[in-house]
């Protein structure tokens, strides 16, 4: 491993097991091909969307990344009448990543993030560790010890 990201830095320092991956010099462009790569279940590779409700309260959700997330349940997993998926561009300077490096650990702020249900399947689900061509694998329940999450069926 020739670099630890911020997210790896975090769970080091909260003695989190886990393991990593890197896909630097790959041609994978989308959670489905990285998954392949990793040779990984499609389903237990996770991506990391961020989407902002009718209050105006950004709200993070974790999804299998060959799933779209259903907009009407994310709204009702966290109480909002609408939500609607985060401009690109609006990102970075909203949680410190950029489009296919986003992770649920080590936001700029704390947002409510609500993870898919299927995750609790899995004793580990993998995604994003906070740069492109790196992700991290671990126990969906200790995300929870670094934001306030909940589990819902969102897809």
């Amino acid at each position: 491993m020739d670099e630890k990201t911020n997210v790896m830095r975090l769970l080091d320092q909260k003695k989190i097991k886990y393991n990593h991956y890197s896909y630097i010099d790959t041609p994978a462009t989308n959670g489905v091909e990285v998954a392949q790569l990793l040779g990984q279940d499609e389903k237990k590779v996770f991506k990391t969307l961020v989407t902002v409700g009718k209050s105006k309260a950004n709200y993070v959700f974790v999804i299998p990344v060959s799933e779209e997330l259903n907009l009407k349940e994310a709204a009702k997993a966290v109480g909002e009448k609408s939500i609607e998926m985060l401009k690109s561009k609006d990102l970075l300077p909203l949680t410190g990543y950029i489009h296919g490096g986003c992770s649920p650990i080590g936001m700029k702020k704390r947002f409510t993030t609500v993870v898919d249900s299927t995750a609790l399947n899995y004793e580990n689900i993998i995604f994003s560790a906070g740069k492109i061509g790196y992700q991290v694998e671990m126990n969906p329940k200790e995300l929870k010890k670094f934001v306030p999450v909940s589990f819902a069926s969102l897809t």
